[in-house]
């Protein structure tokens, strides 16, 4: 079932959405080179204890997991680009790395991604960056009242196709309200003027993510968790938690970059 939220639900979403934009910035401005996968880990977990707020990911355990995630954030690594699962790993110069964090503060959820590389940035990295941003400025600049989740989904992949990158279409964007994964899903590549009418009060987690040379994903077998490009090749991921209304759409995860 698909939830609207209320304008005065939507402002009661707005500290969930803060918290996790100021917990993503200040994790990027401390990780360096050496940062071990899981010291990154224990901080998020400690900002979540302080603030009081709930991990979407501790106890998460969905049928493509092989046991409880385990972990507060979700941490990939260069082939790696979704649900990167923390383990024995020091960042090394010129990994490209993503952050993935969903916390839930006073009922609501806010969820956000971003990938960046850790020290020397690589000219290939930061084109597949730059893509999956754009497209994540696309997708956002199509939630608008009157579009449906196809002019999302078409902006997304018009921005991929036009870097040459393939779209992976098992795991895409998804609604977002008092729990992590809502009704509707929110796919990377579509067709304009197909799919769910945007409503107002309509949240959505729109998340483009991009494998540089291929749309295959694998499971990593060591961890249940980790999704990996089939041929080795990096990914990046960015992801924001927006709020559709009839001014246009906010952005709730929205990071001072």
């Amino acid at each position: 079932m698909i939830e609207l939220r209320t304008p005065a639900e939507l402002e009661q979403m707005r500290p969930a959405g803060r918290f996790v934009a100021e917990t993503l910035q200040l994790l990027m401005s401390e990780v360096k080179v050496g940062t071990n996968l899981l010291e990154i880990d224990e901080r998020a977990g400690a900002l979540v204890r302080d603030r009081g707020a709930v991990s979407c990911y501790l106890d998460y355990h969905p049928s493509f997991g092989e046991s409880p995630f385990g972990h507060y954030i979700c941490t990939a690594v260069n082939d790696g680009v979704l649900h990167g699962r923390p383990f024995d790993y020091a960042l090394e110069d010129g990994d490209l790395l993503t952050l993935d964090f969903a916390v839930q503060v006073d009922g609501w959820v806010a969820d956000s991604a971003v990938s960046f590389n850790v020290g020397t940035k690589l000219e290939s990295d930061q084109r597949l960056i730059r893509a999956t941003r754009e497209a994540l400025d696309a997708g956002i600049e199509a939630a608008v009242v009157g579009n449906k989740i196809g002019d999302i989904s078409h902006a997304i992949g018009s921005v991929a196709k036009s870097y040459g990158y393939p779209v992976n279409l098992e795991f895409g964007g998804h609604g977002v309200g008092r729990t992590m994964h809502e009704a509707p899903s929110v796919p990377n590549k579509g067709r304009p003027k197909r799919g769910v009418p945007l409503r107002p009060g309509l949240v959505l987690a729109i998340e483009p993510w991009f494998l540089e040379t291929t749309d295959k994903i694998v499971q990593d077998p060591n961890d249940g968790w980790t999704l990996r490009s089939a041929d080795g090749s990096r990914g990046a991921h960015s992801e924001h938690t927006v709020a559709i209304t009839e001014d246009g759409p906010v952005v709730l995860t929205a990071r001072d970059e």
